[in-house]
């Protein structure tokens, strides 16, 4: 959610949704998501990876520096065209992600980033998740956690989200579609940001929030502290995984 542009660099237009690189008001959200790119770089070293739903696409970027080949899918016709043109070591594929166009057994890696929460039909996308990769091959995913996200809540509050998950909620639907969840991990702020939250009044994300219901202008403080995030300030761990703020799953195909 933007705080400060109403353009972005990439030429995409900001929805309030996808998240962009280079954009002072977004770099919060941009640098959680690339927090969680970053954490599952090493799963996909040498292998054939499918990032579904790669948004702007600096995601498949960062795993093409290691894979052997990366699959980027993404339905949104004007953000695939921006992908094919800005990373061209990335292969491009427009696609419904309950009907991807790829063989069976094609793939080594499906990597999933802030995705699932969007869809409709999530087992569907996950048995297409299953039927894509090679047997042993691993679904890396990570979804806002509903206990967090939508505190109170069984409907999300935010409107472009169809269905969020609690941490058991999404084991479960992952073992259901035929998965061996091997890690269910939380992502949370590290020291850094939590100086920040007690900084801006308890919560970086509930300031930005604020600005972005009400309409108000952004002070100066806010900010500068929403642009010296940096990927790094975010940590993953096993604690307290029904108070992380992301769910981070590596699950195992039969």
């Amino acid at each position: 959610m933007d705080i400060a542009e109403a353009g972005s660099p990439s030429g995409l237009p900001l929805t309030g949704e996808r998240t962009v690189p280079g954009v002072a008001g977004e770099n919060y959200w941009y640098r959680r998501h690339e927090a969680a790119y970053l954490a599952v770089v090493p799963h996909c070293a040498g292998a054939t990876v499918l990032d579904a739903g790669c948004g702007e696409g600096y995601g498949a970027d960062l795993l093409a520096r290691t894979a052997r080949r990366v699959l980027a899918v993404d339905y949104d016709e004007l953000t695939a065209a921006h992908v094919a043109r800005t990373y061209p070591q990335v292969e491009v594929i427009r696609s419904n992600l309950a009907m991807l166009p790829i063989t069976g057994a094609a793939v080594d890696v499906v990597v999933s980033m802030q995705v699932i929460e969007h869809l409709w039909d999530q087992k569907a996308f996950l048995a297409e998740c299953r039927r894509v990769l090679r047997p042993g091959g691993q679904l890396l995913i990570t979804t806002p956690n509903r206990l967090t996200f939508s505190p109170g809540s069984d409907t999300p509050l935010n409107p472009f989200h169809t269905r969020e998950l609690a941490p058991l909620e999404l084991a479960e639907l992952l073992s259901a579609a035929g998965f061996t969840v091997r890690s269910l991990r939380g992502l949370r702020h590290g020291p850094k940001l939590r100086e920040l939250d007690d900084r801006l009044g308890g919560s970086i994300i509930e300031a930005q929030v604020r600005l972005a219901v009400t309409g108000t202008p952004p002070a100066a403080d806010l900010l500068t502290a929403v642009a010296s995030v940096a990927s790094e300030d975010f940590v993953i761990t096993d604690e307290d995984l029904d108070g992380s703020l992301d769910l981070v799953a590596i699950a195992v195909a039969p």
